[in-house]
């Protein structure tokens, strides 16, 4: 059974998505704010509530759940409980035409850190960006890790998996959309790109960095000055300092 813990990703996926849990567990004998907040809104939504000792939900889940966790449908086997904000492709570039302004979305190239790809969700929703996009093969999934990091993120972010990613980012292309590749031996700077337009964000995964193929179809290659000893980034740093940057240019001001 797939569950979702911690506080504030329980809180979101109520608020954004309530019909994805069957129920609602809560650790016995807590009763602070944040507990019956969740209680509140859990009964409001519909959704049953049972009480468990904390030993109880410790065997449930392996991470820190702060005394909630929400036991959700597999989505896979039940479409009426899919979660929307998990897009196909084609829902993908359809947004794209549809979007009246310059969209921003993040491409994450073999992204495997489920940290790692939950900082970067949590970052994407602050930015604005219009989907988070991954490859299905070799790529961290919204696992309960992925939420708990990504604080509510990962509930309403578009979240687009695709099995080619070259054919993905071709067909962004066709439809104007810039693609910028991350890239340490880059010769043009983050802060010397013009990021007001249609664009995609490209960045490789951990210590890798992009695949050959991803880094030659990307139309620019951009690097992050960096002013200390070290000679990288997290990729999920580098994407926030990237994403903020692009909104600086735009004016701060989210475009969904």
């Amino acid at each position: 059974m797939p569950y979702v813990y911690g506080i504030h990703a329980v809180d979101s996926l109520l608020r954004r998505n309530a019909r994805t849990v069957q129920r609602l567990l809560l650790q016995t004998g807590r009763d602070d704010k944040r507990i019956t907040g969740l209680l509140e809104l859990a009964r409001n939504q519909g959704v049953a509530v049972v009480r468990e000792a904390r030993a109880e939900l410790d065997k449930r889940v392996s991470g820190r759940h702060q005394g909630a966790v929400a036991e959700v449908h597999e989505a896979a086997g039940d479409t009426d409980h899919a979660s929307s904000n998990l897009w196909s492709e084609q829902e993908l570039l359809q947004a794209v035409d549809d979007k009246d302004g310059a969209v921003l979305i993040l491409v994450l190239d073999g992204v495997t850190d489920p940290h790692n790809l939950g900082a970067c969700l949590r970052s994407a929703d602050a930015a604005g960006v219009d989907a988070v996009v991954v490859p299905k093969d070799n790529s961290a999934d919204l696992t309960p890790v992925v939420q708990k990091v990504a604080c509510g993120a990962a509930e309403v972010v578009p979240f687009v998996r695709v099995t080619n990613i070259s054919r993905t980012l071709q067909a962004l292309q066709a439809r104007g959309v810039w693609l910028y590749g991350t890239d340490g031996d880059a010769e043009k700077s983050l802060y010397e790109s013009d990021l007001t337009t249609s664009l995609a964000l490209v960045m490789g995964a951990e210590g890798k960095g992009m695949r050959r193929l991803t880094r030659e179809q990307c139309d620019f290659l951009i690097h992050l000055p960096m002013a200390g000893s070290v000679s990288s980034l997290n990729v999920s740093v580098a994407a926030g300092i990237c994403l903020f940057e692009a909104m600086r240019q735009r004016g701060g001001v989210r475009q969904k």
